[in-house]
């Protein structure tokens, strides 16, 4: 049989391959060459052959033929037959393979070689694909190597000292012994090695990092014999004495420093020296100060150290390498709440960033720029933050608006100037703002009584300038429609007023109604700001004209709105005064999360479960009744609540006393935003006769109802009434589960207020399947002999992905049906 081509003629001959076919062709024929001569077990030269397989498995071709070839090679005695097979074993074995433990022997014996490569080869790869049994069989072999005198065999013997402990963690102690002389050791391939398995250790157990704490001095003076040394030739990279160690060095002693007062006060000195005596101009030293800088705040340095930290940090912003720069903006970022104030002197520097033409450091700088915010700076800031919001790619708008609203939440000097800002938003990113920004706004300008006339004007300019912004159309209708009045009268003081008719309001809402930009739900607030208006404007009729052209609309909800506005000015005009009026202040229930506010009818009412209810307005009884049937729907809460409970404080109480470890001072889930509803439901005025509208209602069933929906668990309510006994209220809970983990352990408890009897049914059971594939079902009685409105306090326990989860809420929207 002919001699096989040698390597480096493979490598000519495939890389003159024109296409990829051609190249497999080629692969293909030398393979069904070297499988024949590992068949008639050719030993002059299957290294040849091995070395080419190598290749062609770097290539990305499948060479695991090959693995059996290797370990023969490895077996040989000649160096050059075991540098091939070693190197193949590295790259075609791994501990999956059963094949590598027929190693162990072999490399045992290459460990006692006489030969110091030889050994070598055995630690490199014992180091590399070692398993836990060839680990624990080859163990003490490594640290007899690690105690050597041979500098070459204790680096190597290090690394694979480090693999040893990452595979079988509790043979750690058995190389205690040798770790004490390592860092005596001259070579600089030793020392750094050396290091590198002080770390792993030290990272692996506590005991070890309090054992190796007394090793900080001889570390630090290893650190200052590197940065005073003179220039030598083995270890200069670019003008500084080898990096690498210095990097791995400082990284040790942040290990050592973190929470230990004493170890970091022993390393305050030398930190600052590399400081300030690393040159700059080179990215090598760049590199060892953006080690010490981490080193210098993880540890319990002094104040004046972190300053300095921060400063390098800030120099590292004028660099003109992009990398450089977005490593400080991160590094800032998470410094940012311990220094602040070190951090603010670099407030210009990280503003000018957010001009930086690479998105990944215009990210961070803006993320850098929100957490500077204060209330000295909130002014300077927020005029940056918006002049950026106006330039940056849409991927930015989202974020940087959501950051807008929060800081001018928290720090903004007046209510003008928040409601300016936050307008100003709109008017540039509307259609990025958040869903919730909506009813935030709304709840700001209604608390905001003096600013009434300054905003609707504001707003009704903005309108006439731009309606493609939804958000800002929803807040601009429903401030207009509220306040109106004051925008015709040019009530506003703040800024010279404009001339404006009733015709000319009434023409842009309608406008809103008819425009192709206008969302469904943008024209259920123009509607029902129209209605309002009504009550407002003297051009009753013109407004009476558009609310009954909707009343045929092909948008069901728009259509609804209407039909019900039309019933107000024919069989309840004398209500209509009472149900338009304006909006009472909103009380906010959660300091950090949005204002909670309920649907009515498009507009929006304080939470029913605000505990500071508004005070009743006093009205006849029988208009009150009449309210009451009008606003009877399953998602409305009445303007007037004459069903509340008479003692709102002791029903709290009541509730504590059935449920004992439910803390009722916690916020309730958030209610759903003033926007228009998805769901439809039914039609209010249905019915509409001499009986009761509650009865009809009844009879036709009762609707079902959402009580909880978050983190992917739905629980929704269905009712039915007990034939024998109508007092008492049967109620089905479904859950269901939209993630894609299983819900275990699931477990729902209930608590309603003394006046009701409640009664608890056991569950279908306690694991809520994922996406959907089943629900949960549990039956409750609640006995209601008063007939009042129905109250309860939910608890949800469960186990999701290994953690366990607990959430309370309150349901008070039952449908009046339930419980009457």
């Amino acid at each position: 049989m002919p001699a096989p081509i040698r390597l480096r003629e493979l490598i000519r001959t495939i890389r003159t391959a024109r296409t990829q076919a051609e190249e497999r062709e080629m692969i293909q024929k030398e393979c069904a060459a070297i499988r024949s001569s590992f068949r008639e077990e050719d030993n002059t030269y299957r290294c040849r052959n091995v070395a080419k397989l190598l290749y062609m498995h770097m290539l990305g071709y499948p060479a695991h033929f090959g693995q059996l070839e290797c370990l023969k090679l490895i077996a040989s005695q000649k160096f050059t037959d075991k540098r091939i097979g070693y190197l193949g074993a590295m790259l075609l074995l791994d501990e999956r393979q059963d094949v590598h433990l027929l190693m162990t022997n072999c490399i045992k014996n290459d460990l006692n070689h006489s030969t110091q490569y030889v050994q070598g080869l055995a630690l490199c790869t014992l180091g590399c694909m070692g398993s836990s049994e060839m680990c624990r069989d080859l163990a003490g072999e490594v640290e007899k190597l690690l105690k050597t005198s041979n500098s070459y065999l204790r680096k190597k013997a290090a690394l694979c000292a480090v693999h040893v402990i990452r595979k079988v963690p509790e043979l750690m102690e058995m190389f205690l012994p040798a770790t004490k002389n390592l860092l005596s050791e001259k070579n600089h391939g030793v020392l750094h090695t050396s290091v590198v398995l002080l770390t792993e250790m030290c990272e692996r157990s506590p005991d070890m990092l309090s054992h190796f704490r007394k090793l900080v001095p001889q570390l630090v003076r290893i650190l200052k014999n590197l940065i005073m040394s003179g220039y030598s030739p083995e270890h200069d990279v670019s003008g500084i004495s080898d990096p690498f160690l210095q990097v791995r060095i400082l990284r040790l002693l942040r290990i050592l420093g973190r929470s230990d007062d004493d170890s970091s006060e022993a390393m305050n000195d030398i930190l600052a020296q590399v400081a300030t005596n690393t040159e700059t101009s080179k990215n090598v030293g760049n590199a060892i100060l953006y080690e010490t800088v981490l080193t210098i705040m993880d540890i319990k340095s002094e104040s004046g150290l972190r300053v300095l930290a921060i400063n390098i940090l800030g120099r590292f912003l004028l660099n003109n390498d992009k990398n450089i720069r977005y490593v400080a903006l991160t590094s800032l970022l998470k410094t940012v709440q311990t220094d602040h104030n070190a951090v603010q002197r670099h407030r210009s520097t990280i503003v000018d960033c957010l001009k930086d033409l690479d998105v990944s450091i215009k990210r961070r700088a803006m993320e850098l720029s929100f957490a500077l915010v204060n209330g000295n700076n909130i002014r300077g800031m927020m005029k940056e933050l918006l002049y950026f919001l106006d330039s940056c790619d849409p991927e930015f708008k989202a974020d940087c608006a959501s950051g807008v609203f929060l800081a001018a939440e928290k720090y903004a000097p007046s209510k003008r100037w928040h409601i300016d800002t936050i307008m100003r938003v709109l008017t540039t990113a509307g259609s990025y703002v958040r869903d919730d920004s909506v009813p935030n706004l709304i709840q700001l300008i209604t608390n905001s009584v003096e600013m009434h006339a300054y905003t609707v004007q504001r707003l009704y300019k903005a309108l006439l300038d731009d309606i493609s912004q939804q958000p800002l159309v929803q807040v601009s209708s429903w401030c207009i429609g509220e306040y109106g009045d004051l925008l015709v009268s040019g009530q506003c003081e703040e800024e010279e007023p404009i001339q404006v008719t009733e015709d000319e309001v009434l023409d842009v809402l309608e406008g809103l109604l008819v425009s192709n930009l206008s969302t469904p739900v943008t024209r259920g607030y123009a509607l029902t700001a129209i209605m309002k208006l009504s009550t407002r404007f003297s051009s009753v009729n013109r407004i009476k004209k558009v609310v009954s052209i909707y009343g045929s609309s092909i948008d069901v909800e728009l259509q609804q709105r209407a039909v019900e506005y039309n019933a107000l000015f024919k069989k309840y005009d004398h209500m209509r005064p009472a149900l338009l009026e304006r909006m009472p202040i909103m009380e906010k229930t959660a300091t950090n999360g949005p204002t909670e506010i309920v649907q009515t009818n498009g507009e929006t009412e304080p939470s029913v479960l605000d505990t500071k209810h508004p005070p009743p307005v006093t009205q006849p009884a029988n208009q009150a009744n009449d309210l009451l049937d009008l606003l009877g729907g399953n998602d409305v809460v009445p303007v007037i609540q004459t069903t509340l409970p008479t003692k709102p404080a002791s029903a709290g109480g009541e509730l504590l006393d059935l449920l004992g470890d439910l803390s009722l001072t916690g916020g309730p889930a958030p209610a759903p935003a003033p926007s228009v509803p998805t769901s439809q439901p039914p039609f209010l005025l249905d019915g509409l006769s001499s009986q009761p509208l509650f009865n009809d209602i009844a009879a036709a069933g009762i609707p079902p109802m959402t009580a909880y929906n978050k983190n992917g668990l739905k629980i929704e309510f269905t009712f039915e009434r007990a034939n024998p006994n109508p007092n008492i209220a049967v109620i089905t809970i479904h859950a269901s589960n939209s993630t894609e983990a299983d819900m275990t352990d699931f477990v729902f408890q209930a608590a309603v207020p003394k006046t009701f009897q409640l009664q608890l049914l056991s569950p279908s059971s306690n694991v809520v399947p994922a996406l959907n594939q089943g629900t949960v079902t549990q039956v409750i009685r609640v006995l209601n002999p008063q007939k009042q409105q129905l109250r309860m306090r939910i608890k949800l326990t469960y186990t999701h992905k290994g953690s366990p989860v607990q959430d309370l809420a309150e349901v008070n929207n039952f449908p009046p049906q339930s419980w009457q």
